[in-house]
């Protein structure tokens, strides 16, 4: 799929970014099929050939959140803008997946805790059967000496 976003260009503190047409999942800083345009952060210019813009989305490219918002924001596209994700910010979705692993885990535990108070049951029955024998030896042991002290 064909998409349509940002490559960064520049130094490093002085970001300047290409807009560009290239495959979703290749390198924004390798091969473009074209370059569409740049966008400077700290002026808020934007250099965009809109009939190319334009011409890529009826050919079915989509465009990336950020880029939606500079397009309609300038006023080369119409349409809405969108919720852009930030670097740092968990998107909903991400929160969502979150949530359930931390109720996976919840339950998991209480079932956990269930059968260790089982075990634990299990464990004083077993207990209380070695004592048992234990008791029984001793029982026989104090009648051998009383028998023999006798």
């Amino acid at each position: 799929m064909l998409m349509i976003k940002l490559s960064k260009v520049g130094k490093t503190n002085k970001k300047v970014f290409r807009l560009i047409i290239s495959e979703k999942s290749r390198d924004p800083f390798g091969r473009v099929l074209e370059n569409l345009g740049s966008y400077n952060p700290y002026s808020k210019e934007l250099v965009a050939k809109e009939d190319r813009i334009k011409h890529w989305i009826e050919k079915g490219a989509q465009m990336t959140a950020t880029v939606n918002n500079l397009l309609v924001g300038k006023n080369i596209i119409s349409g809405e803008k969108l919720v852009a994700s930030k670097p740092g910010k968990k998107s909903e979705k991400k929160l969502a997946q979150i949530k359930a692993k931390q109720d996976k885990k919840a339950s998991k535990t209480e079932a956990t805790e269930v059968t260790t108070e089982e075990k634990a049951g299990a464990n004083e029955a077993a207990d209380a059967k070695e004592q048992a024998p234990e008791e029984e030896k001793n029982e026989e042991i104090k009648e051998e000496t009383e028998v023999s002290e006798k």
